[in-house]
């Protein structure tokens, strides 16, 4: 995509907004976000967010619940 200022001196800050409007506009019209987001990990991931069932009361029960079971 190319884009030409035809008219007038915009600043950096003006043209990068601009710009940013643009593809803003393109990307949903063609359905997608933009710029793909990369795949959580680390803190970003949920998958640690989901709770396990509790082990059953008895000798081991902390080490075993901390282990996740």
């Amino acid at each position: 995509m190319t884009i030409r200022v035809v008219r007038g001196n915009p600043t950096p800050e003006e043209l990068a907004a601009a710009v940013a409007v643009v593809r803003a506009r393109v990307a949903a019209a063609a359905g997608t976000k933009g710029a793909e987001a990369p795949a959580p990990g680390g803190w970003a991931a949920r998958g640690g967010a989901v709770r396990r069932p509790l082990p059953p009361p008895g000798p081991g029960a902390w080490q075993a619940g901390y282990r996740g079971y």
